[in-house]
């Protein structure tokens, strides 16, 4: 079988080529509003969803296709991509001496069987200092993070205490969990 990787992460493509796959990558803009009453929990199923269906029209015969959303959900609020460094400022002073979730959802189709699974991890900062918190936004600009920070990054190096359950998934994609699943298909 052959595998499409249904995203332009870099951290999802890094990820599932250390796992051992050779796979294409494929895209396309995919709308990633969801309901407001959907649980938080829920929406980066429901989103890694959207992409999915969104490239399932072209899907050969002999390919397996894997989409994948992560949100940071802190108070049942979903942090997404900060759109600015204030807007990044704020969501880490809100994770700041606390504990958040982690979620990523994944979704894998092929011609004949398809397979979701969700995966969260608990992560746990410590409490950043302002000069800490400017000093990460300065030097590695997370705007394109959920939640504003990079788990690999400085941040994840000097501000993160102790997760709990998979670090990859953190990163963006839950590997394990990923690999086991992708045997059913090849």
């Amino acid at each position: 079988m052959k595998i499409i990787l249904g995203s332009a992460s870099p951290r999802r493509k890094e990820l599932l080529s250390a796992a051992g796959f050779s796979f294409e990558v494929r895209t396309k803009d995919t709308d990633e509003s969801f309901p407001s009453e959907l649980p938080s929990d829920d929406v980066a199923l429901f989103v890694a969803t959207k992409k999915l269906e969104a490239l399932l029209e072209n899907l050969e015969d002999d390919t397996v296709l894997i989409c994948a959303d992560t949100t940071v959900v802190v108070d049942e609020v979903i942090l997404n991509k900060p759109v600015d460094a204030l807007e990044a400022k704020k969501m880490l002073q809100l994770l700041s001496g606390r504990s958040h979730k982690v979620i990523t959802g994944v979704c894998m189709a092929s011609m004949h069987r398809s397979h979701s699974l969700s995966v969260v991890t608990t992560v746990f900062f410590k409490a950043l200092s302002s000069g800490e918190i400017d000093f990460y936004i300065r030097e590695f600009q997370p705007f394109d993070k959920a939640g504003a920070y990079g788990i690999q990054e400085w941040i994840g190096h000097t501000a993160i205490e102790r997760i709990e359950g998979s670090y990859n998934n953190v990163v963006g994609l839950p590997t394990h969990e990923v690999y086991a699943a992708l045997q059913d298909f090849l």
